[in-house]
């Protein structure tokens, strides 16, 4: 067996945190150490720890005073002594096997550094529409830069992934030593892709990343600090074009660079649009397509600036 550090950062989600905390009281493979990374400004948060029933929990609380979740993920991993770091997020609920079958994986095979599964996405208490889907490819990053993450519905066999998803990895912590995550990331909460950043750095270290549908979690998406999750808020697409655009500039060498910026400047995705998305939601959204292509060619022009201003 392998010592095993669950991190968990949060910020202002209490009873989400509660229900965090009580499934892991119930997994088949105990944690050694949890670790709660806490804002030192979130006093509602502090005070329910401050009560919370420990029984059966190894309960460690660490107070960070930078706002985002790369500063509390990153005192997290200052902080945390097991072999194994799992992270999940304080509005996720770890199903019983979740570490026992994490643990697996590592003990396995001493060349994976990083292992991740299924988050089940849900709407209250009921699965969220369209989240019984299953798909084989997940977690894939193309050749031209447009990543597949998918991570809450794939099925199948355990495989090797280029990404990770934040709210369900853990990662060797020898693989890890010397990784943190990416502070020159943008975001008021949780800094958009740091999750992508860590796990491509991770892969260029050369480590294997596995995707196990059955390292599961459930995950009840909460609140978030930039806007709401499901309507256009300009400064969240900005600030995740730009992270986007930083990271894969960074990761990719210098022929899929050029690939890679001619791809999203014509083409791009919905979310980071290019020319080609532009034609096809015009007509759908008007004057709102204009922007969303907008606010994403100024996030891919403020990332290639970043990525410019770190060679220097």
């Amino acid at each position: 067996m392998m010592t095993i550090t669950v991190l968990i950062p949060t910020y202002r989600r209490p009873n989400d945190l509660v229900r965090c905390l009580e499934s892991l009281k119930h997994q088949t493979r105990p944690p050694d150490e949890v670790l709660v990374v806490v804002r030192d400004s979130d006093t509602p948060t502090r005070s329910m720890l401050e009560g919370f029933d420990v029984a059966s929990l190894p309960l460690k609380t660490v107070t960070v005073s930078v706002p985002g979740q790369v500063a509390a993920l990153n005192t997290g991993l200052d902080n945390a002594n097991g072999e194994i770091v799992a992270i999940t997020d304080d509005d996720a609920a770890p199903r019983p096997q979740w570490l026992e079958r994490m643990e697996s994986h590592f003990l396995t095979d001493k060349s994976v550094g990083g292992v991740g599964g299924r988050d089940w996405l849900y709407d209250g208490t009921q699965l969220a529409e369209g989240a019984d889907g299953v798909l084989e490819v997940v977690g894939k990053l193309q050749w031209m830069g447009r990543f597949i993450p998918h991570h809450h519905l794939g099925a199948g066999n355990p495989r090797e992934v280029d990404t990770l998803r934040g709210a369900n990895m853990g990662f060797r912590r020898t693989a890890i030593a010397q990784l943190r995550f990416d502070q020159r990331l943008r975001g008021t909460g949780a800094q958009p892709l740091n999750d992508v950043a860590f796990s491509l750095a991770l892969k260029r270290a050369g480590y294997k990343l596995i995707y196990d549908p059955e390292v599961a979690v459930n995950h009840y998406p909460g609140a978030r600090e930039e806007g709401s999750r499901y309507e256009f808020n300009a400064s969240a697409c900005q600030n995740a074009v730009h992270n986007e655009t930083f990271i894969l500039l960074e990761h990719f060498p210098p022929v899929q660079r050029v690939i890679f910026l001619l791809w999203a400047i014509l083409v791009g995705t919905s979310e980071a649009r290019g020319l080609v998305q532009l034609v096809r939601f015009l007509p759908r959204e008007g004057a709102i397509g204009v922007q969303k292509w907008w606010v994403s060619l100024l996030g891919r022009w403020q990332g290639w600036q970043t990525w410019q201003q770190c060679r220097e």
